[in-house]
């Protein structure tokens, strides 16, 4: 069935699974203390999230502390249909396990939105390729820009955004429901494409799809030699992101503004190892230099007592202006 688990590693990896599952969950408040107590038990880190529209969230640690935490979830008939994808990592990809509540497990800020009630056409990875393909068809990468820099799908329209709440925005200002027929997009893992279709056919729009699984399904199920994808996908864990193959990119990332960088960016004379980089040095004020300075100071010196420094979280992805909104161009001249 869709969701097993099925992707192969290194007995010594970490499994690391991407999950959400779009329900009506009232008591969601009650959920938060045994679901955090399941995934302690079981050994696992990351970040899981309830809101009354459901459950999203990345997990990692050994495939059976994984399948414990699965398991306890489909005991509760409302997460018979949870949607995972997994991958491989050779360390933890993160430092702790959280559980947070919040209004919605993936902020569009539209109200009326409910994927559990209205959604558009799911294209599994076998049929993502003919929608790529076809020059009448507007496919769009629901994801923010920084994501979009590093990876994307051949002839994908980028909407530039820099939170997905602006992506309601962008709907409004460049797509009609006269103009385009037919529409197809796709991100990471699945769940902001829940809600973008969601959008787009409560607003009239007629034939609208997305991509089953994200991404990720797509990458675990295409082979290199017939896949649309171009580059590498951006992934919310220390990874940065994963090749086709699902294993660790090439990115790294800066801590002050948790843009993806390349190694060439990293020898800028702008880049310094958890202060700065080329895309956010010019806006950071001395202060906040010589405060992530003293970050990196404390985290080398755990290194060196051979601790790993958790710290706070890294900031928000706040820095720098918001991108002119991204303009559609014609899919047709580089579908191939």
């Amino acid at each position: 069935r869709y969701g097993e688990m099925t992707v192969a590693g290194k007995s010594e990896d970490r499994l690391v699974v991407a999950l959400y599952r779009f329900v009506s969950l009232e008591d969601f408040e009650q959920l938060k203390a045994p679901l955090l107590g399941v995934c302690q038990q079981a050994g696992l880190k990351g970040t899981l999230l309830l809101a009354p529209e459901g459950i999203n969230g990345t997990i990692a640690g050994t495939r059976l502390g994984i399948q414990r935490c699965i398991d306890w979830l489909h005991a509760d008939p409302r997460f018979e249909g949870l949607d995972w994808k997994e991958s491989f990592h050779d360390t933890d990809p993160f430092h702790r396990m959280k559980v947070k509540l919040k209004r919605e497990i993936v902020t569009m800020g539209v109200d009326h939105i409910d994927p559990s009630v209205c959604v558009g056409h799911y294209a599994n990875p076998s049929q993502w390729n003919a929608l790529v393909d076809d020059p009448e068809c507007l496919v769009i990468d629901t994801r923010n820009d920084y994501e979009v820099a590093i990876g994307s799908f051949r002839g994908a329209v980028n909407p530039a955004t820099k939170n997905f709440r602006d992506f309601p925005q962008w709907v409004r200002d460049n797509l009609r429901s006269d103009e385009h027929k037919r529409i197809a997009m796709f991100c990471t893992g699945g769940i902001r494409c829940e809600k973008s279709t969601s959008l787009l056919v409560s607003e009239g729009f007629g034939e609208v799809w997305h991509l089953k699984g994200g991404i990720l399904k797509y990458l675990e199920e295409i082979p290199e030699s017939e896949s649309r994808w171009e580059g590498e996908c951006f992934v919310f864990d220390s990874r940065v992101a994963v090749n086709h193959r699902l294993a660790k990119g090439s990115f790294d990332q800066c801590f002050a503004c948790r843009h993806p960088i390349t190694e060439r960016e990293k020898s800028s004379v702008h880049y310094q190892r958890g202060v700065s980089c080329p895309h956010c040095y010019e806006q950071l004020t001395d202060d906040r230099k010589a405060r992530l300075r003293e970050r990196q100071k404390q985290v080398d010196l755990a290194a060196s007592r051979g601790q790993r420094h958790i710290g706070g979280p890294p900031p928000a992805r706040q820095l720098g202006e918001r991108p002119s909104q991204g303009r559609i161009r014609d899919n047709s001249k580089s579908a191939g």
